[in-house]
Parts: structure tokens; sequence; C-alpha cells
């Protein structure tokens, strides 16, 4: 597993903010440092703590919070939620749930983000014209 640093907006309801992210594919969910979380969104209960795993062995990180913001990648706008993870290095990590449901890439030997920009676009043509049919 390898990471990518890559600029990016986050934008929410309380401020937006531009700053480094890593784009984790080991991940397994979007992270964010609680500090810049309340700066820029309402802060969310999550029903129950959620437990995730880390690198060093027999270390754990409980996230308790959550924040959805939508974030900009090279002028494409994106959405997703963020748990809040105290002593989180970076700012912002992007983890694997985010890169799939956006289709994301990367591209370890360029240190790219590849965005597909058909993603990107809402598609409700087709429901609009079964609607009208």
């Amino acid at each position: 597993m390898a990471i990518i640093q890559k600029p990016l907006k986050l934008v929410g309801f309380k401020g937006k903010k531009e700053v480094l992210a890593i784009f984790d594919s080991g991940a397994s969910y979007s992270c964010i440092k609680p500090e810049l979380a309340q700066e820029l969104e309402v802060i969310l209960t999550l029903p129950e703590p959620m437990e995730f795993g880390t690198a060093e062995e027999n270390r754990k990180l409980i996230a308790t919070e959550r924040v959805l913001l939508n974030f900009y990648i090279d002028g494409y706008r994106f959405s997703d939620e963020f748990m809040l993870i105290p002593g989180l290095s970076e700012p912002v990590l992007i983890g694997a749930k985010t890169l799939q449901a956006w289709r994301m890439k990367l591209d370890f030997e360029t240190e790219e983000v590849i965005i597909d920009p058909r993603v990107t676009k809402l598609r409700l043509l087709f429901f609009f014209s079964r609607l009208l049919s």
C-alpha cells in the first residue's frame, strides 16, 4: 500500500479550506482532524463508535463523530463523510470507501489521482425521461 499527497479544497456549511490531503488506498474510511472539521461543518455523532486498526500492532483508533463535506480536486466536486480522528497526523485522509464511491484511481508511479469526469456529473436524464413517458 502506498499513499499520494494532493491539495484539495474542503467545503462545509461553516466554511472552506484548502489542505494537503493524503490519498491512502489502505485506509477504509476518509478521516479528518476534529479541529479542522469543527471549522468547516456541523459535527454529527455516530450512532455507535467505529473502531479502526492501524499499522502499529495492537493500536486502534475510535471514531465517535463524523462530518459530511464537499471537496474539490482539480476543479471537480465530490462529497462524502469524514470520520473525526483525534491525533490524525495529516489534516485529511481520503480512504478506500471514498475512492471506490467516486471511481478514483491512484497512480503511484506518477503520484496522481485519476478522476473519471463522467462520475462527477449528476445523471438524472434517464430517470426523468422514464417519469415523463
